[in-house]
């Protein structure tokens, strides 16, 4: 939008004063209740306040929001914006009640990039819009839409701690679950946990099969009753998928699941070669345990072990994802934000399990031969170190380290650990006869193997669901903000109204002049006032209606005939109606010369004095 002329002496003009009893004041009762959390009865203050246009679904839509009444709040939503369809903040509320509707994720996405795109200047859209994408795993447009958040507001708690989770490639708990499809999350969970226990309870089975036939062929020489024991063990396998799967019932979503969810159809397809596996090594059980260069081992091993190594491998993994240093910055700077904090705390046990992962790492390649690599052990501690938030939201950190004493003790055996692995690598390197054999390096895994417990144990009680206080060692452990804290919610926000200065010079007005964006640049129209309320009707030409399609944002110049020296520019979102034919404008500012006078605006520009309200 482009606004024609000089606006040095203009003031946005006050919200009228509402009157004991009115539909405004009704509503303003209403929205100071939903900020102390009281939604039923901000219900009943806002009674029939019909009055008030979009405002009052607004507030209403919140409140059954707050009460779970979710239907209900789209409802009130869909009225606000019916009611308004230029207003932001009514296309913000609606974006925001549909977000917690099973399979309208997409419909809430629409919502707020409609918000966005009638308020750019505001931050509140941009966080709706990031949040969506979050949820939907689109890491790049969150990112993007909370950073816009922040150059219009940088002090948007919502905002920044998001930010670092979209950083962080965060995922939510039910990570599995599209928000676009039309059922409900609750479903889909079971359906994963039906597919996650077959998975499991398959592993366990084959594992424990194939040990006791391995003790049998082994021990015994019954090389013939262990293959018999192990194909007898096999029909266990259909009466688990049998059970498991009468209690998936959603089907066609399973693959998409496993899409979405990489470590479940690692899991299914874990198991699946498992079964494969466990197959081929009872066929070719041998009564004595074959040489190496058999593939027998291979088999077994396959078998007995991948229950144990994904988890091993599933921490590190998930730990290694995004940009923790960048993340934990953003947490920090918000310190007395609890779910910051939290955050804070989980995104030091992800650095952690980075530095852990990355000494196991250097300890293979050195006891593979190559002890040089092992030389850079120390700079693991000292990179852990370095990771530690500069100036004031360093205090952050050290406040989640100083209330968590497993991951400081965690943090000291890991230093002790690279010093110990650099010092049999340098005495290896010099050729001291006491570290000559391979037993150095093995010995190195002790002091590796204590923190990989004090991990195991923080893991246990911080549960992969997310739902927990304790924060664990990978990213499910981190907490996505709700609410606003502090900042009023933009979509409660009190709608611009015009006063009866604003109203008269319409009336009386047979033109006034529409300003908007064309594809050649600003343009102005003269229009028609049809009518103007609590929004402004247009009959405006053809063409102002194509340009308001590409962007709405437009301003309306109104001159009263009678009080000459009276003008007044209205700032606002264009909608067309089809159904009356005129231009619905929704404002968002409402501006006016100092006074309402040219004479003292000139002659104050005379003496060099501006003075606005």
């Amino acid at each position: 939008m482009t606004v024609v002329g000089s606006q040095r002496e203009v003031h946005e003009q006050p919200v009228p004063p509402s009157v004991p009893g009115d539909p405004r004041e009704r509503c303003a009762k209403a929205a100071a209740l939903l900020e102390r959390d009281r939604p039923q009865e901000a219900i009943e203050a806002i009674g029939q306040a019909n009055g008030v246009a979009d405002w009052g679904y607004r507030l209403l839509s919140l409140a059954f929001e707050r009460l779970g009444r979710d239907a209900e709040a789209v409802a009130a939503a869909e009225e606000a914006v019916r009611t308004a369809p230029g207003s932001w903040a009514a296309r913000l509320r609606l974006g925001a009640a549909l977000r917690r509707v099973p399979g309208r994720g997409w419909e809430a996405a629409a919502q707020a990039d409609r918000a966005v795109g009638y308020a750019p200047e505001e931050p509140d859209p941009h966080v709706l819009a990031g949040d969506l994408a979050l949820l939907r795993g689109e890491h790049r447009e969150a990112e993007a839409s909370y950073r816009a958040a922040l150059r219009l507001a940088d002090d948007h708690p919502l905002a920044r701690v998001n930010l670092g989770l979209a950083l962080l490639r965060w995922r939510p708990p039910r990570g599995h679950h599209d928000p676009a499809w039309p059922i409900d999350p609750r479903e889909t969970g079971r359906a994963r946990d039906a597919v996650e226990a077959w998975s499991r309870q398959v592993r366990v089975l084959l594992a424990v099969a194939l040990a006791v036939a391995a003790l049998l062929a082994f021990r015994t020489g019954l090389a013939r009753t262990a293959g018999a024991w192990g194909v007898a063990v096999l029909a266990g396998v259909p009466a688990i998928t049998f059970r498991r799967g009468r209690e998936v019932r959603l089907w066609r979503y399973v693959p998409r699941m496993l899409v979405r969810d990489p470590w479940l159809g690692v899991s299914v397809s874990a198991a699946t070669l498992a079964v494969v596996a466990y197959v081929a090594a009872i066929a070719t059980l041998p009564p004595v345990l074959a040489p190496s260069g058999t593939a027998w081992p291979v088999l077994a091993g396959f078998v007995l072990l991948n229950g144990a190594a994904l988890p091993f491998l599933r921490v590190p993994a998930r730990a290694w994802r995004g940009r923790p240093v960048r993340a934990l910055a953003e947490f920090a700077a918000v310190p007395r934000d609890r779910t910051a904090r939290r955050n804070v705390g989980a995104v030091l046990w992800i650095l952690t399990v980075r530095a852990w992962s990355a000494l196991v790492a250097l300890l293979v390649v050195a006891a593979l031969g190559g002890p040089w690599f092992a030389l850079a052990a120390p700079a693991v501690p000292l990179a852990l170190a370095l990771a530690r938030p500069k100036g004031t939201a360093a205090y952050c950190s050290d406040l989640a380290l100083a209330a968590d004493r497993l991951l400081v003790v965690t943090r000291h055996l890991l230093t002790l650990a690279s010093v110990a692995l650099a010092a049999v690598a340098a005495m290896t390197l010099l050729g001291l006869p006491a570290v000559t054999g391979g037993w150095a390096w093995s010995a190195c895994a002790v002091p590796l193997a204590v923190p990989a417990g004090a991990l195991a144990v923080r893991a246990a009680r911080a549960r992969d669901d997310g739902g927990h206080e304790v924060p664990g060692p990978w990213c499910a452990a981190l907490a996505m903000r709700e609410g606003r804290g502090t900042r009023p919610p933009g979509d409660t926000r009190a709608p611009v109204a015009l006063d009866g200065g604003v109203r008269r010079a319409l009336a009386r007005s047979r033109g006034v002049v529409l300003a908007f964006a064309d594809r050649e640049g600003p343009r102005t129209l003269a229009a028609e006032v049809v009518g103007a309320d609590g929004e402004l009707r247009l009959a405006a030409p053809a063409e102002a209606w194509e340009a308001v399609g590409r962007d709405p944002r437009v301003a309306v110049f109104v001159t009263d005939p009678v009080e000459r020296r009276f003008w007044a520019e209205v700032r606002g979102v264009a909608v067309g109606d089809a159904e009356t034919g005129v231009l619905r404008i929704t404002p968002k500012r409402v501006l006016v010369p100092h006074h309402g006078r040219y004479r003292d605006r000139r002659r104050r520009h005379r003496h060099g004095v501006t003075r606005t309200r």
